[in-house]
């Protein structure tokens, strides 16, 4: 028999040791990377599923006002969200916390639930067994994006016979023009770059401020994040921001560059030292982000990405009355 019910602080130390040892938990899940969220910008409501042998499965969630009531979703301020479960569950043990959680929406009156899983590639044993449930039991796709993924385990130790010619002749340039790539924990550095790009080629503003940024590191430990910025004569012309999600995947939370210095290419060097850095480091998976958005296509940045061998997986977003 299952149970659910609301995480508590007490729960805090075992919710942690559970999403470490699960077979699809990621950083977004942790209680220290929600921490970062200040008390009363969502209306919290985590949950803990349990039978006798103790926890089977964990959902960070919050509750949305929408114009036909109020829906349960994953974590508004996550990438990933949705259920974690226990790297034993089968298909019908999965169907089975499905189950609960419409029954649990149910009685609390909640209109419906609204979340958006890690892609297979976060699980240490990939499968399709939530969605599955979830689209048998009358869900559907509100969106799926493409978000590019690198295969690091089928790159060898030479990785430029990974890539494309492209992505060589911008990586040459930017050697020749001496830019270097370094790893370096001052946000600052790269800050300022990341913000006058979104704001020049997007107008929007970076999704943490600089003192967030440094804030979340603090919460989730300096090896969980890393920052990678290219130079060139003391200036900083491009960087990456790697998120550790688990120990399978490191995400690119952040990739920009400064416009003025783009013919030195120093994106296509920051990518390769970071692809360097993330095969020594033992990850399976490098997640460049998404290259579209309500799934219309930047064709421009897929074939970018898609020079450095990453290739499209789907990033589902799903959601269903209950």
């Amino acid at each position: 028999m299952i149970s659910i019910r609301q995480a508590e602080p007490g729960d805090r130390n075992s919710w942690t040791d559970f999403i470490l040892r699960s077979n699809n938990g990621t950083v977004f899940h942790l209680p220290d990377f929600l921490d970062y969220h200040p008390e009363g910008r969502f209306r919290n409501h985590h949950l803990i599923f349990e039978n006798k042998s103790g926890i089977v499965s964990i959902i960070p969630g919050a509750l949305a006002k929408k114009e036909d009531g109020v829906w349960f979703r994953s974590y508004p301020g996550a990438s990933y969200g949705g259920p974690v479960f226990n790297d034993s569950l089968g298909l019908s043990k999965i169907e089975r916390i499905v189950d609960e959680l419409m029954l649990y929406c149910r009685s609390q009156g909640f209109r419906g639930i609204e979340m958006t899983p890690p892609p297979a590639i976060y699980y240490r044993r990939p499968n399709n067994y939530l969605e599955f449930s979830l689209v048998k039991r009358g869900f559907s796709y509100r969106k799926r994006e493409l978000t590019a993924v690198i295969d690091l385990s089928r790159l060898g130790e030479e990785l430029r016979l990974g890539f494309r010619s492209s992505a060589l002749r911008g990586v040459r340039k930017a050697v020749k023009s001496g830019v270097e790539v370094k790893e370096n924990s001052d946000f600052s550095l790269f800050y300022h770059v990341l913000e006058s790009n979104l704001q020049q080629r997007h107008g929007v503003i970076p999704t943490h401020t600089l003192e967030e940024l440094e804030k979340l590191r603090n919460l989730l430990g300096k090896d969980r994040i890393k920052q990678f910025i290219a130079v060139k004569d003391g200036e900083v012309l491009a960087g990456m921001v790697m998120f550790h999600c688990n120990p399978r995947v490191t995400l690119a939370f952040y990739i920009s560059h400064d416009q003025e210095h783009q013919a030195l290419r120093p994106v296509n060097l920051v990518y390769m030292e970071v692809i360097r850095w993330a095969k020594q480091m033992g990850y399976h998976y490098m997640d460049l982000g998404t290259f579209t958005l309500n799934m219309e296509v930047n064709y421009g940045l897929c074939r970018f990405k898609e020079s450095f061998s990453a290739r499209g997986i789907f990033r589902n977003t799903i959601y269903g009355s209950v």
